[in-house]
């Protein structure tokens, strides 16, 4: 019989890790990138949630044009600079009449974006706990920080690593080989969070333990893989870690 072309990443047929630290993806895991939809709907009525959707689907739409392209890290673009121009295509797209004004509200947003809600009680938890707490995220140093700022997790979230250092953004392995390196463990004793499908499996195909945030009750991804585990919120991390660390 023929070997089928995909199965359980290597990880998942070993026992299960003790997870020593925890990296959480930032936009879509930790801050509602649909949150901006408030405002888009202020600027463009009818048209806030559509706009919404199309930015994000065309932002990530370019990390990966980028990163897989020839020679992808001479077209990194900082992620700033790549939601930038997701909104301006998405806008015209839709046949927005958006202004500099318009668009520079709209960014602005980014530094803002709101938290899940369970974000904050589950981040002190886990300092409780004595477990590190980090972030992994496609954004600009500058971006997390200001977001992470106005969240009020500054104290809460350590590393904060941006795949700014490597020029490659998610699914890339560089993107993800930052978390061992910053943390001194293997990937399988790390637990990666991500809301984002995609993010989960890469992570996992990467050696990763993950947990995928499925917070819309999407369908899994037909890939041949899965996350190592499933939940529906932030909450669903703390049973799989430690009682102590």
């Amino acid at each position: 019989m023929a070997t089928p072309p995909f199965g359980p990443p290597p990880h998942l047929l070993t026992p299960p890790a003790r997870i020593g630290a925890v990296l959480f993806d930032a936009y879509g895991t930790l801050f509602d990138v649909h949150s901006v939809g408030q405002l888009a709907g202020q600027l463009f009525p009818g048209h806030g949630e559509a706009l919404t959707q199309l930015w994000r689907d065309k932002q990530i739409e370019y990390t990966r044009l980028v990163t897989m392209s020839s020679g992808g890290a001479e077209h990194y673009r900082p992620f700033w600079q790549v939601t930038r121009d997701a909104l301006r295509w998405s806008c015209v797209r839709l046949g927005l009449a958006a202004d500099a004004a318009a668009l520079e509200r709209l960014m602005d947003e980014y530094r803002r974006l709101r938290p899940f809600a369970e974000n904050l009680e589950v981040l002190r938890s886990l300092k409780e706990r004595r477990t590190t707490a980090g972030i992994l995220s496609n954004g600009d140093p500058e971006m997390l920080a200001a977001v992470i700022a106005h969240a009020g997790f500054a104290q809460l979230l350590h590393p904060v690593l941006s795949v700014q250092s490597v020029r490659r953004f998610k699914t890339d392995a560089a993107a993800y080989a930052l978390g061992p390196a910053a943390l001194g463990l293997p990937a399988r004793e790390i637990l990666f969070v991500s809301s984002n499908a995609w993010d989960a499996v890469g992570a996992t195909w990467f050696g990763y333990t993950t947990l995928w945030i499925n917070r819309s009750g999407a369908p899994p991804e037909e890939l041949g893989t899965s996350p190592t585990h499933v939940g529906n919120s932030l909450h669903d991390v703390l049973p799989l870690l430690p009682s102590s660390a």
